[in-house]
């Protein structure tokens, strides 16, 4: 029997284009309803260019914020010449989840195929905050979200998940 209780965390959602409104965001609401939906609270949301420079400020300012626990991206992740999220969130993590992209990539490969293989999504920790740079489309977002962060974002989950390292995000 699990006698583990549900944490509610507080994420915030970055959506990277250079033509979406809040209107038209679908993979960004795709990503705040399924995460309020599970319990969890919106901490901020925001949509930014494409451009390295306009993303790392924005997470930058959720990295410094202790009241942010979770960075969800959506967007920037392909092969074109403007996207950038990969590139511009690397250098702020001070750990990178390699298997994120991998298990997401692999999960996508059932849905899409070969074509995955366009996807850079990333997954890290920065100054105990954890951060996930999902593909742009809606599609993406519901695979990231219903196929691997819901349930690590749940300390229910057993036998490990990421709520419980968060007390222990900041030893050294």
């Amino acid at each position: 029997m699990n006698q583990r209780e549900f944490l509610p965390l507080a994420i915030a959602v970055l959506t990277v284009s250079d033509t979406r409104t809040e209107v038209d965001d679908a993979s960004g609401r795709t990503l705040v309803e399924r995460l309020t939906a599970a319990g969890h609270r919106l901490a901020a949301r925001a949509i930014v260019p494409d451009d390295l420079y306009q993303l790392r400020a924005v997470v930058s300012g959720w990295i410094a914020d202790p009241a942010v626990q979770v960075i969800l991206l959506t967007g920037g992740t392909g092969l074109t010449g403007r996207d950038s999220t990969p590139e511009a969130i690397r250098p702020l993590l001070d750990k990178e989840l390699t298997g994120f992209g991998e298990l997401f990539r692999w999960l996508s490969y059932e849905e899409i195929g070969t074509s995955t293989l366009q996807s850079r999504a990333l997954g890290g920790l920065a100054n105990a905050t954890f951060i996930f740079c999902l593909p742009g489309s809606t599609g993406a977002c519901r695979t990231g979200w219903d196929r691997l962060l819901q349930a690590q974002l749940d300390a229910r989950t057993q036998p490990c998940n990421f709520v419980e390292l968060l007390p222990r995000l900041r030893e050294r």
